[in-house]
């Protein structure tokens, strides 16, 4: 991020003689983070190989927070309120960025505390811990600027420190399905919006910003086209040649542990270039940029910003929307294929483990006498299960049968759900059971439906 920030500063600069150099690093600050939304909006969903979405996503959350940091430095120095020197501004943005992200970490450390607390005190309610934790990432932000840190990287801090910390792991069932049905909702609805906003703004920003340019005598209009193009190149550039050189240092010092891309071919350092889309994030960063000086005038280039901004961002999606697909001709199958053996080799060991558990415990209830459980009944059962499990680890030999077997057990359990469904509601019709009862059984349908459904 920071290569972009000052090779891509500099750049914009030498090429558009009408914005000054720490405008041209504000600029450079909110091209700098890009969009994985937008990324799937134009490829389809499932598209991109998962092991370069995966960095794509990564990359996304943090350069969002970085470039917004960097932007915040930027616009200061710009206004005046701090002084830029390299020493100086290096120093502020390692306090700000690193405090960030040590406040996110103990917020989140706290809210686990808090939530095993509760929970051994009898406050165990789903609605309530969702509550909270949809608080958690507006408590991280706030805390961490009163303190004086950049709020944005400890709200990600938080989010990332939550999810390993094994708090959502040891959370009740309801609550964790409640949360994931919940945050995919808030997920989709935001996105919708931001995309939404996004499309009303650009063509406003983009004839303002025309006019803007035509009365201006020191710029030429068709000089800004030709300036996004070089902008959207040079980043192009910028990040192909830092995934190129990770890879290749990736390969000759760290051959034990190397990085995630130390293995990707040229092919797909490609994608993971052309994938590296403006979004939201941009154009919300570049409009962010004050009007006016303290002084009164107006904020140097603003409107050469925004415009350079919103060109960038539709080039860069009209460049994904035409060279992705061809990218990626032949690599999303092959990826499928690895991601279904991966499940079945997952399944499979989880299978073992599983019935060697249930094994130690039949062994533990035939020897307990205060159970007194019938032999022949415990053994029926854990027979029975471990019957079902060993399907899943024989499973791992013979992927083609064990996948059709699983297809077909699918289709039949689904059909029979569907029934049951059907039934209950007769059942209900007739006044044979209540409403709660439907209602309780169907939800047990629903949640074995869904099972089955996520499994395809």
């Amino acid at each position: 991020m920071v290569v972009t920030v000052v090779g891509i500063g500099f750049l914009i600069y030498w090429i558009v003689p009408g914005i000054p150099l720490i405008p041209a690093f504000a600029l450079a600050a909110v091209l700098s983070p890009t969009d994985a939304v937008a990324l799937s909006g134009i490829v389809g969903e499932g598209r991109i190989p998962k092991k370069i979405m995966g960095i794509l996503q990564g990359e996304a959350l943090m350069n969002d927070a970085s470039g917004l940091v960097s932007l915040k430095f930027a616009v200061a120095v710009a206004m005046g309120t701090m002084v830029f020197t390299v020493g100086g501004a290096t120093v502020e943005f390692l306090k700000v960025a690193i405090g960030g992200v040590l406040a996110g970490f103990v917020v989140s450390w706290s809210y686990g505390r808090s939530m095993r607390f509760l929970s051994r005190w009898g406050g165990d309610e789903p609605a309530t811990q969702i509550v909270l934790l949809f608080l958690l990432p507006f408590a991280s932000y706030l805390i961490a600027e009163h303190i004086g840190v950049s709020g944005i990287l400890a709200a990600v801090a938080a989010g990332m420190t939550i999810t390993r910390s094994g708090v959502m792991r040891t959370a009740p069932l309801a609550m964790r399905l409640r949360a994931n049905s919940t945050w995919a909702m808030l997920e989709f609805v935001f996105n919708g919006m931001v995309f939404l906003l996004l499309g009303l703004q650009l063509p406003d920003i983009l004839s303002s910003s025309l006019v803007a340019a035509e009365a201006d005598p020191n710029v030429e209009t068709w000089m800004l086209f030709t300036d996004i193009i070089l902008i959207y190149a040079a980043l192009m550039l910028v990040r192909f040649g830092w995934l190129w050189s990770m890879r290749k240092l990736s390969q000759r010092f760290l051959k034990k542990k190397p990085m995630e891309f130390g293995s990707w071919t040229t092919r797909e350092l490609l994608i993971s270039s052309v994938a590296g889309v403006r979004g939201a994030i941009t154009l919300a960063g570049v409009l962010s940029i004050p009007l006016l000086l303290p002084d009164g005038n107006v904020f140097p280039a603003r409107y050469e910003l925004i415009f350079l901004a919103a060109g960038v961002i539709l080039f860069s999606l009209f460049v994904g929307v035409i060279a992705l697909p061809i990218l990626l001709r032949h690599i999303e199958s092959s990826d499928n294929v690895q991601q279904r053996k991966e499940e079945r080799l997952a399944r499979a060991a989880t299978a073992d483990v599983a019935i060697v558990a249930i094994q130690k415990m039949e062994e533990r209830l035939a020897a307990d006498t205060k159970e007194n459980i019938d032999t022949q009944l415990l053994t029926e059962v854990s027979s029975r299960v471990i019957g079902n499990l060993r399907r899943r680890a024989d499973g791992r030999n013979d992927v083609e049968t064990s996948m059709l077997e699983e297809s077909l057990e699918r289709r039949f359990r689904l059909a029979a759900l569907r029934s049951e469904r059907g039934e209950l509601y007769h059942l209900r019709a007739t006044r044979q059971i209540s409403n709660e009862t439907l209602q309780k059984l169907l939800h047990d349908l629903d949640l074995l439906e869904a099972l089955l459904i996520e499994d395809q």
